[in-house]
C-alpha cells in the first residue's frame, strides 16, 4: 500500500508536465508560422500538441483514484463533485468572456453574453470530471471498462449514423457540430480567427469519448495503488499502453485519429501514450529515485488550475494592451525582439518557452510560500 507522500509525486510531476506544455502550445508567439510540433493536426492526424489536453484529463482521473474514499456518504460525494464541476465550468466560461469589453473603433463595447462561447477546455474538464467521477464511484472497475467501451462505440455510431452522408467525419458535416448548433446556437461556438464558420473542438457530443480519458487515468491510479510501485507494475503499464496504441492505430484505419473530433481511436491512442509516460515516471521517480528536474514540474502540478487560468488571462491582457493603434504588446514584443533575434518558427518557440517560464515563476513563488489554491 502506498503512503500519501509517495503516491502523489509521480502524479504531480505528470500533471505539472501537462500544464507546462499546455502553456507552451497556447502561447506560440506571432510574426511567423508556429513551430510544427507545437501546432495541432489540422484535422486528421496526430502531433505532440494533441496529447496535452487528453493527458490533463488522464491526470484528473488519476487524482480521482486517490480521493474517492475521502467521502463518507453519497450525498457528500455528489455535493462535492457537483460543486467542483460547476466552479470549473464557470471559470472556463468567464475566461472566454474576459475581458468583458472589446475595442470598437475609438471606444469600448461590452462583450454581449449572446456571443460568448459556452464550451471550452475547462468546461470539458468540468463535465468529464463530473461524469467520470460518477461512473468510477458507483460502478465496479469492470463496469467502468464496459461503460468506456460503450461510450467509444456509441460515439462512433452517433457520428456515422447521424452525420451528413459522406461527410460524417468532416468539420461541418459531423453530428457533433449539428448538435452544438442546435442546442447552443452558432454564436456560442468557437469561431477560428473570428471567422463565420462555427465548429467547437470541445463540443457536447465529443465530450463523451473524452470521459474515457478520465476513466483511463482512474484505472491506472487504482492499479498502481493495488500493485505498488515496482517493476511488475511498470511493465504491465507499458504493456497495456502499447496494446492500446496498437489498437488505436488499427481502428484509425476506419475511424481516423482526429483531436478536434476527439475520435475513439484518438482516445485510445492518448490513453496508451499516457500509460507509457506514467510508467516511465513511476520507474524513474519512485523506483530509481531520480529527482532531477522534478521540482520544476512539481511547481506547476501543485497549482494547476490557477496557473492555467493565469496563463490564459495574462495572454489575453497582453493582446489587449496596445503599444500603438492596431499593434498589441503581444505582437510588438514578438516583432521587435523574438523575430529579430530568432527569426521564423524558432522565434515563436522561444516566446512560448519564455512565457511558460514566466508562469512557472509564479507557480514557484506560490509553492515556496506553501500557497495551494484548490476547489
Amino acid at each position: 500500500m502506498l503512503t500519501k507522500q509517495e503516491r502523489f509525486t509521480a502524479l504531480d510531476v505528470f500533471r505539472g508536465m501537462t500544464i507546462c506544455f499546455m502553456i507552451i502550445v497556447n502561447a506560440p508567439g506571432s510574426g511567423a508560422g508556429v513551430w510544427t510540433p507545437l501546432d495541432h493536426a489540422y484535422w486528421f492526424g496526430f502531433t505532440p500538441t494533441d496529447l496535452v489536453f487528453p493527458s490533463f484529463l488522464f491526470a484528473v482521473g488519476n487524482a480521482l483514484s486517490f480521493s474517492k474514499n475521502k467521502f463518507h456518504s453519497d450525498s457528500a460525494f455528489i455535493g462535492k463533485i457537483f460543486k467542483r464541476a460547476v466552479i470549473i465550468f464557470m471559470l472556463g466560461y468567464l475566461m472566454y468572456w474576459f475581458p468583458f469589453f472589446h475595442r470598437a473603433e475609438d471606444t469600448w463595447a461590452f462583450n454581449a453574453l449572446a456571443n460568448t462561447r459556452i464550451m471550452g477546455v475547462l468546461q470539458r474538464i468540468a463535465l468529464c470530471y463530473f461524469f467520470g467521477a460518477l461512473i468510477v464511484h458507483y460502478c465496479s472497475q469492470k463496469a467502468a471498462v464496459i461503460i468506456s467501451a460503450l461510450l467509444l462505440a456509441g460515439y462512433w455510431a452517433f457520428l456515422f449514423l447521424l452525420g451528413e452522408p459522406g461527410k460524417e467525419f468532416t468539420m461541418l458535416g459531423n453530428a457533433g457540430t449539428k448538435l452544438d448548433i442546435l442546442i447552443m446556437g452558432n454564436a456560442h461556438l468557437y469561431h477560428d480567427k473570428g471567422g463565420p464558420i462555427a465548429f467547437d473542438p470541445e463540443g457536447l457530443l465529443s465530450t463523451l469519448p473524452a470521459i474515457v480519458n478520465v476513466i483511463g487515468g482512474y484505472l491506472a491510479g487504482i492499479f498502481i495503488q493495488k500493485k505498488g510501485k515496482n517493476y511488475e507494475s511498470v511493465a504491465k503499464l507499458f504493456i497495456c499502453g502499447g496494446l492500446l496504441i496498437i489498437l488505436a492505430l488499427f481502428l484509425g484505419q476506419f475511424f481516423p485519429l482526429a483531436k478536434k473530433l476527439w475520435t475513439s481511436s484518438f482516445t485510445l491512442l492518448t490513453i496508451g501514450i499516457d500509460l507509457a509516460i506514467l510508467a516511465l515516471l513511476v520507474y524513474a521517480i519512485e523506483i530509481e529515485n531520480i529527482k532531477f528536474g522534478t521540482r520544476f514540474f512539481l511547481a506547476f502540478g501543485k497549482n494547476p488550475l490557477v496557473i492555467y487560468l493565469l496563463s490564459e488571462l495574462l495572454l489575453t491582457t497582453l493582446q489587449l494592451i496596445w503599444v500603438r493603434p492596431q499593434l498589441s504588446f503581444y505582437d510588438w514584443i514578438n516583432k521587435v525582439f523574438y523575430q529579430r533575434v530568432f527569426p521564423g518558427p524558432l522565434g515563436t518557440l522561444m516566446f512560448a518557452l519564455c512565457y511558460m517560464l514566466l508562469c512557472w515563476l509564479v507557480a514557484y513563488l506560490l509553492d515556496k510560500k506553501k500557497i495551494y489554491i484548490k476547489i
